[in-house]
């Protein structure tokens, strides 16, 4: 018997069909596989050798938590879940409420997906809702060849108040440039919305937002916004009068076929019997946001002054035909709000120059002598 056992160890034993497949064959826990640069290390002549060869037998659990972890794909391919289909948007909006201005700064998009394979030529488009389209939207540069696009560039809207902030909203959309794509008309790759109420005065805040589907055509209520004008009031002692300056427009109801305006200012102060009293000044050409930097003089003691009305209006300009009214504003101390303030505390004071943004009214104001 013994015989018998000694002579089965030194031959292979035989298994049948039915005993093979009652055996558990299971191979236990799975372990990673190393790199290939551990059995073929490389020569580093000026480093002492670190690597060491692979432990055969490693253990689990030192060994997952020693798994490098995996990178980002800045371009992922393939299907994914429907908040993310469509990439997402960086960027940092910054209120500055003692310039008046909102400051937006594209960083960069991620994940984009186009309507064909391949690379795609991206930029950004912003708009204020609600208000005229054309008047308030600005764009970043294109960035050509990648579907995450790197902008890191800056949109300013100037004359943002905090009444804008309390009701507004900012539209950004990511749009394929029609001009290298000759796909005119194509809606945006994605787009999303901010309510600016949510925003801090004087904070940056940064955002990483999942771009959403809509339509390019879709349109919003502009109400009867007609634009602002950043006026600058400055009584000079030295010269006996005032100094009026027509600094600069923003978002102007558009007045062409073209969809925008060719704007110019005329000023007009009332009464002022035996002097000048009207200015213009010089055309800007196909804008919704001039800047003119022109200054003007009207001469008189401020107290003659105090009894008077300036009259500010923006016009755009035809060629051949009537000049359309686009909005105008009204200072003077019957005034109320912030155009009786401005006024006043610009006679009030000496050699002191205030600016200050003004809503335009849509009516022209009615002057009688």
């Amino acid at each position: 018997m013994a015989g018998a056992a000694a002579g089965s160890r030194g031959r292979p034993q035989r298994v049948n069909m039915q005993e093979h497949m009652a055996i558990d064959v299971s191979p236990g826990p799975i372990r990673p596989i190393h790199l290939i640069s551990d059995y073929f290390p490389h020569f580093y002549p000026f480093a002492k050798h670190t690597r060491s060869a692979p432990d055969p037998h490693p253990a689990v659990i030192p060994a997952i938590r020693a798994a490098p972890r995996q990178r980002a794909d800045p371009e992922p391919e393939g299907d994914s879940d429907d908040s993310t289909a469509l990439g997402a948007l960086e960027f940092t909006l910054l209120f500055d409420a003692d310039n008046s201005a909102l400051h937006c700064t594209a960083h960069r998009a991620k994940g984009l997906k186009p309507p064909a394979s391949g690379s795609v030529d991206t930029y950004v488009k912003a708009n204020l809702l609600p208000g005229a389209s054309k008047a308030s939207q600005l764009r970043t540069r294109t960035v050509r060849g990648t579907r995450g696009p790197v902008w890191e560039e800056t949109l300013t809207y100037h004359g943002f108040t905090r009444q804008d902030a309390g009701r507004k909203t900012l539209r950004l959309c990511v749009c394929e440039d029609p001009r290298l794509r000759r796909r005119r008309g194509a809606p945006p790759l994605g787009e999303l919305r901010v309510p600016l109420r949510k925003l801090v005065p004087n904070r940056a805040r940064s955002f990483d937002v999942c771009l959403e589907k809509r339509k390019l055509e879709e349109t919003e209520a502009a109400g009867d916004e007609r634009g602002r004008i950043l006026l600058s009031l400055c009584y000079s002692s030295r010269q006996g009068g005032l100094l009026v300056g027509v600094l600069r427009c923003a978002h102007l109801a558009p007045m062409d076929a073209n969809g925008y305006s060719d704007p110019f200012v005329r000023l007009f102060l009332h009464p002022n019997v035996g002097k000048r009293r009207k200015y213009k000044t010089s055309v800007r050409k196909k804008t919704l946001n001039p800047e003119f930097n022109e200054e003007f003089f009207y001469a008189g003691p401020r107290e003659e002054l105090a009894q008077k009305t300036l009259l500010v209006s923006v016009w755009d300009y035809d060629l051949g035909t009537a000049d359309d009214f686009i909005g105008g504003v009204q200072l003077s101390s019957h005034a109320s709000g912030e155009r009786q303030r401005h006024w006043c505390e610009c006679l009030g004071r000496s050699d002191c120059r205030l600016e200050l943004w003004h809503p335009l009214d849509g009516a022209p104001p009615q002057l009688s002598d």
